[in-house]
């Protein structure tokens, strides 16, 4: 790790009594090697370097045993740390001198944490390069990490030191956490599981590393106004990120564009193009009670100093002397950024091989660099593992391909050997839009080289279908290579075309000759790829593309017609375009695929991907999310942990979570209720405290609070939630006050959730939201007995306040559509009860807190299509709640806002935005019947106290350190390494 720029860091530990770096020596807890690893104590530290450069020097891992005694029993007391953070906010300021208000104060307590966590990350570092195991590296476009400050001194055992040295600078510990901004690196639960992933790999010593993209402005801060959700861009490291190290020496070219050429040796070069550079910012990631501290790179881009145009600036034209460097730039500015235009979709693409590029050649650096002299290509797959996290990072397969063939010499069978056995892929979605493609002629363009090796990748894949099914089934095998297939819209190679060659009706021929012509350029569709020189990228497919489909006028068309009328043929279509199936190419190129839930795995092999999984069964594998208990319960929820903790008997469960069971014995003991309502009801007043705040909204904290915060989407069905909540308001003023309080606990209903900027649909569901919201709120007649509350700009930081405080949590997906979920876990986790219905998650939730403490409604997952089909055919009759309901929202009680589009998805029997394809309107029956339960069920506070405590003791199972565990033994082959 790099030297620090600042000479101030020895300055900090000699005034701490050295007592920074004396502070981690946990006690050994794992199976592992145990090797004594511990620094030399020394009145300074530097930061290393985590880089590729060609040598590196190992430190010494051995000490004194004089030092080791000393290391064991220096207290870090609350004065030293108030030390350090008077030093760093004196000498490595971002605030002006006058005072040590609370944002400074929060960026010195941070930077005086980063010293103690570095030292643990240099001897991480130091303790994998020496002993040179295989690692695994965790590539993601999303890691949404929340704020790091409570994580980072609780996973070092430190809260209370730390507290008590912020009140000595007249501060609390709570106010300064509270300025830490989250970080804006993910949107949902894919970021969130990431997160997750990394506390519980550096807590449980495997040796990993994760990679992602350093997005400037994040997705968007979420504004609510009088029209709805507006977006405007994060400004997250507007005055800087503490946790952040840049490494401005650790640099990799990424290219886009430019030509494919054969060299004179017979390999493969890409030339020209647009070259950027990806420049490294790592974040230390520290476990619990353990010195391993691992870490997250995240890459910038930008372009050399030199490619500033001087000429062009001075001759006024500013804007064009810097467009190489803001068309770098932008490339880490948001995440994902709307691909409706074409700019979009090639920043998109930018973006997802920025992340494989950079990483690879970062990871191949270091696999070459502990080689020393004497690399083995052939062992790549025995010291890494790529994890891709989705289909975002797919372009690791070709790009893997490339480096081995290109550059370092290898063959084709070489390569894909080696490839195939270091990557594998998570699938997170069985939604069509998430399972990406991207267009050939765009990726062409922008990637080349890539596209040959995805041809040649597809070529070999027909191969294999061939081999395994034969030719004696002409219509089967065509199916299976439809469904299979890498390149989609293609023809089949002339080979395999004749196989499935039909007599010719019709002496009009005009129209295929042009298409096979045209095909004859294609580098991969009909003849077998070759590595032989392929002209610069698309040119051919471009121009023959024009010259068949748009060089015809309209009245030539018209005529066109009219001739295949009068010999009864179809009217001469615009083909498909040619796609690239990024899923298809995880399965082919990697040697495992995961589901993230048990039915989702199911659902992947039954399904998403039957065709591969009849071709290749060993691949498919499950591996259940998890959440990490330190963040989700421990730290956020402090009060509850205290009761978990005195009533196990030990706080051993944050590592080990099966001891949450051990709660069942005692969920009748009303002293353990009493404690447990306690808990529950001060969380509830913080969050009430909160939704003032932050909404104007006051709200009883005695009341139900019914939270569904997750992603806005159609599939997720928040619009069910709150038609459900219009039917109750509804029905309530039809009641005198009394039936009403009879009828109906208060409840205080809370959404929080982004809606994708483009996502129109989603956007009208948040509109509906907060006029809801707006007209119930302000009604004398309704009071505390309902509220709803759509909280802004969600995120991590607010999910730690709203999950302790939950009581009911509604995961109410259309069965079969979510893939997991890992928001469910954490509520209950929590203490919170379940409504929902049996997909993702759920399922396995519902089997380990048991059925009575799961309120489950709806349509099954394996019933959704059929009743897709009844709809189509016109046989849904709709329950006449749900046509009132609807009635009732038309009819303006909430406003003057048209719902006639967003309502009209739920109507009509089939086609584009209608036909109910979510089954709001199947669902909603039982869904407003289960709600009738719930509110029995909270009337009867034993019961559900009952309920609560059941839901926490069965939520050992869904701990990231399970999944992690899992992860490690059956696809990485990792082993824990600790450091003593």
């Amino acid at each position: 790790m790099a030297t620090s720029s600042t000479g101030g860091v020895a300055v900090a530990i000699s005034r701490c009594s050295s007592a920074t770096a004396r502070l981690i020596g946990f006690t050994s807890r794992s199976r592992s090697s145990n090797v004594l690893l511990l620094t030399r104590l020394k009145p300074s530290f530097c930061i290393r370097c985590v880089s590729g450069e060609p040598k590196q020097r190992v430190r010494d891992p051995v000490t004194e045993e004089g030092d080791l005694e000393i290391l064991r029993s220096f207290p870090l007391e609350a004065a030293s740390i108030a030390s350090s953070i008077q030093y760093h906010a004196e000498f490595t300021p971002l605030f002006s001198p006058e005072n040590f208000e609370s944002p400074k104060a929060f960026f010195a307590t941070a930077q005086s944490v980063r010293d103690a966590l570095i030292i643990n990350w240099n001897a991480t570092y130091d303790f994998h390069e020496k002993m040179n195991v295989k690692q695994a590296y965790y590539l993601s476009m999303e890691f949404l990490q929340g704020r790091a400050l409570l994580n980072a001194i609780g996973n070092l055992k430190l809260t209370g030191e730390y507290a008590e040295a912020l009140e000595k600078l007249g501060h609390t510990l709570e106010s300064v956490a509270s300025q830490e901004p989250d970080a804006a690196l993910g949107n949902g639960g894919l970021g969130r599981l990431a997160s997750c992933f990394l506390d519980s790999l550096a807590t449980l010593n495997y040796p990993a590393w994760g990679y992602g993209l350093r997005y400037k402005y994040g997705l968007f801060k979420q504004l609510i106004t009088k029209d709805g959700q507006e977006e405007v861009a994060e400004n997250w490291l507007e005055i800087g990120n503490p946790w952040e190290i840049a490494r401005n020496d650790v640099s990799y070219p990424v290219k886009f564009y430019g030509k494919v050429v054969t060299r004179s040796d017979g390999k493969r070069s890409w030339i020209g193009g647009e070259d950027i550079v990806a420049v490294a910012h790592d974040v230390p990631i520290p476990g619990y009670q353990t010195k391993t501290t691992i870490n997250l790179r995240l890459w910038s881009t930008k372009v050399p100093s030199d490619q500033l145009d001087l000429f062009a600036f001075n001759a006024g034209e500013h804007t064009k002397a810097c467009e190489a460097q803001a068309n770098a730039e932008k490339i880490c500015y948001i995440l994902y950024p709307g691909d409706e235009s074409e700019e979009g979709k090639i920043l998109r693409l930018k973006q997802q091989y920025t992340l494989c590029s950079a990483s690879l050649q970062d990871i191949i650096s270091r696999f070459e660099r502990r080689s020393g002299g004497n690399v083995k290509w052939e062992e790549l797959p025995d010291k890494v593992a790529v994890q891709m996290n989705d289909t975002h990072p797919t372009l690791c397969i070709p790009e893997l391909m490339r480096t081995l063939m290109d550059l370092k010499g290898m063959s084709w069978e070489e390569a894909w050997k080696i490839t195939q056995r270091t990557v594998a892929y998570t699938n997170h979605t069985v939604l069509p839009e998430a399972l990406e493609k991207w267009s050939y002629d765009l990726m062409q363009r922008l990637l080349p080289r890539h596209v040959e090796i995805i041809e040649m990748i597809d070529e070999q894949l027909v191969g294999d279908i061939i081999s395994e099914y034969g030719t004696s089934n002409p219509e089967v095998l065509e199916k299976k290579l439809a469904a299979m297939r890498i390149l989609e819209n293609f023809d089949l190679p002339a080979s395999v075309a004749k196989l499935f060659a039909k007599p010719k009706e019709s002496p009009i021929v005009e129209t295929g000759e042009e298409v096979e012509a045209c095909d004859e350029a294609l580098p991969a569709s009909v003849a077998k790829p070759k590595e032989s020189p392929i002209v610069e990228t698309g040119e051919e497919v471009e121009a023959c593309d024009e010259a068949t489909i748009t060089d015809k006028d309209e009245p030539a068309l018209k005529e066109t017609q009219e001739e295949n009328k009068a010999v009864n043929l179809e009217p001469v279509s615009i083909p498909p375009p040619k796609m690239v199936r990024m899923a298809n190419l995880c399965v082919v190129g990697g040697h495992a695929v995961n589901g993230v839930a048990e039915i989702h795995s199911e659902i992947v092999k039954e399904e998403v991907f039957n065709d591969f999984f009849q071709l290749w069964p060993e691949k498919f594998q499950n591996k259940t999310n998890g959440v990490t208990p330190r963040r989700w319960i421990h730290f956020c929820n402090p009060d509850l942990s205290a009761v978990i903790t005195k009533w196990i008997g030990t706080n051993d469960w944050v590592l080990k979570t099966e001891k949450l069971a051990e709660l069942r014995k005692f969920a009748d003991s009303e002293d353990l209720h009493i404690e447990w309502r306690a808990a529950k009801r001060s969380n509830k007043t913080k969050v009430a405290s909160f939704l003032k705040q932050k909404t104007g909204y006051s709200v009883n904290p005695d009341a139900m609070f019914d939270i569904q915060i997750k992603r806005i989407h159609e599939y997720k069905r928040q619009l069910l939630n709150i038609l459900g909540i219009v039917y109750r308001y509804k029905k309530m003023k039809e009641m005198t006050a009394a039936e009403k309080e009879a009828k109906f606990v208060p409840r205080v209903c809370i959404f929080g959730g982004k809606a994708f900027s483009t996502y129109v649909q989603a956007k009208r569901i948040v509109k509906l939201i907060t006029d809801v919201g707006a007209t119930i709120n302000h009604d004398p007649d309704i009071g505390d007995l309902l509220k709803v509350v759509f909280l802004p700009d969600y995120n991590v930081s607010a999910a730690e306040l709203l999950i302790p405080a939950s009581e009911l949590s509604q995961h109410i997906s259309t069965a079969g559509m979510e893939a997991s979920g890992t928001s469910n876990m954490k509520f209950a986790m929590n203490g919170c009860v379940l409504i929902g219905t049996l997909d993702g998650a759920n399922v396995e939730i519902r089997e380990e807190v048991g059925e009575d403490n799961f309120f489950l409604f709806g349509a099954r997952a394996h019933e959704i299509a059929q009743l897709r089909k009844e709809r189509a055919a016109g046989k849904f009759v709709a329950d006449e709640r749900f046509e009132e309901v609807k009635e009732f929202v038309k009819s303006g009680a909430f406003g003057g806002n048209n719902y006639d589009e967003l309502l009209g998805a739920l109507e009509g029997n089939e086609g584009f935005g209608r036909g109910d394809y979510f089954l709001v309107g199947k669902d909603f029956p039982s869904y407003i019947e289960c709600q009738e339960k719930v509110d029995d069920a909270y009337q009867n506070q034993k019961r559900w106290t009952k309920m609560s405590i059941l839901n926490t003791a069965g939520s050992y199972k869904f701990s990231s350190d399970r999944t992690i565990h899992e992860y490690a033994n059956d696809i990485w082959n990792i082993e824990p390494l600790q450091i003593n």
